[in-house]
């Protein structure tokens, strides 16, 4: 049973319905995640809803509720406990639309469009104008995913900050207009704040295809490692390369544990006296050993899908709970309870 104590403070933080994570979810919030569960009642959304509002998604519901049970193993993988974690999917929480709703009214259309997550994300995902109101007001429900259980702190990655500013703009708003309520949530950015992906592209993204999923098999990590992108000006093993700014050691630097072997093979790829191919090879060496155990855990919980569900399904059950609380005490400084029937 899912332990929430209502005395700690609380987070929410979690992923969108468009497939399985990879590792740079894994250092941008993931990670944090599961350290701070045992520090803070924690709530994990699957933002199922939230996948519907891109053009790849909206007409293949199919996708999205195998994104549910995926994203689910993959947080489950890391090290998520769901007797100390709350994990839940987003349409199974009714109040969180209707609170979505009701935030829509405190936020003007011109700061809606002015959010700078959705403008990268129309550029990097080709959307052109071909996006819904949905798309528009994607900020809006996740301040309402957030506030229904007043998190405190949300773990994101940087691309994400926007959101949670919206989210405390709309907090102080609400405050300030119908009476004190909301705590004012802070952001968290994991220890990278983006990953480049595999292609030297400023963020790893599964539009992109440059990811290394969390559950990827070794045969494929290493084809996936021993092809990145590099120092394109290095034409020989034994020409002087750049680090800065070269993804195979942007990832050292991220996942590598010993600190001198990284900067001893930084040395070397400087002089010109270490190729490609070693410092990739150690590269997936260091990769290989952090996904194992959780490709592991994730076979267990794919042939054991009932217990996921069973997890989700309690998950709702404590979401709603505090969703409702939240969604009353907002009615009621509204005046919005008064026609109740």
């Amino acid at each position: 049973m899912n332990t929430h104590t209502g005395n700690k403070k609380r987070i929410l933080t979690g992923d969108n319905a468009t497939g399985r994570l990879h590792i740079g979810h894994y250092v941008g919030s993931l990670e944090n995640r599961v350290k701070l569960q045992e520090e803070y009642d924690t709530f994990i959304i699957i933002a199922d809803m939230h996948a519907f509002a891109y053009p790849k998604y909206v007409g293949n519901p199919e996708a999205i509720a195998d994104a549910v049970l995926q994203v689910a193993i993959d947080n489950l993988a890391v090290g998520l406990d769901p007797n100390k974690s709350v994990i839940f999917a987003e349409s199974a929480v009714p109040e969180i639309y209707e609170l979505s709703t009701i935030f829509s009214m405190l936020v003007s259309h011109n700061r809606a469009l002015r959010n700078p997550t959705l403008k990268e994300e129309i550029k990097v995902k080709e959307m052109g104008d071909n996006y819904s109101l949905g798309f528009i007001n994607f900020p809006i429900l996740q301040v309402a995913d957030i506030l229904s259980v007043r998190a405190d702190l949300v773990p994101v990655g940087e691309d994400q900050l926007p959101h949670v500013e919206l989210t405390a703009e709309i907090a102080k708003r609400f405050n300030s207009i119908y009476g004190e309520f909301f705590t004012e949530p802070k952001p968290l950015v994991g220890r990278v704040k983006r990953l480049v992906g595999l292609d030297g592209a400023a963020k790893m993204t599964k539009t992109l295809g440059n990811t290394i999923y969390l559950g990827e098999d070794e045969k494929s990590l290493k084809q996936k490692i021993m092809s990145m992108y590099t120092d394109p000006t290095r034409i020989h093993p034994t020409d002087p390369g750049n680090v800065e700014g070269n993804p195979v050691f942007i990832y050292h630097d991220a996942f590598n544990p010993d600190k001198e072997e990284v900067a001893e093979l930084k040395d070397r790829y400087k002089k010109g006296a270490v190729g490609d191919v070693e410092v990739k090879e150690k590269l997936f060496i260091v990769l290989k050993d952090i996904l194992m155990p959780i490709r592991e855990k994730r076979a267990y919980y794919e042939t054991h899908i009932d217990e996921v569900k069973d997890i989700l399904n309690r998950g709702v059950i404590t979401t709603r709970d505090e969703a409702s609380e939240t969604l009353d005490k907002v009615k009621s400084l509204m005046k919005l309870d008064k026609f109740r029937i």
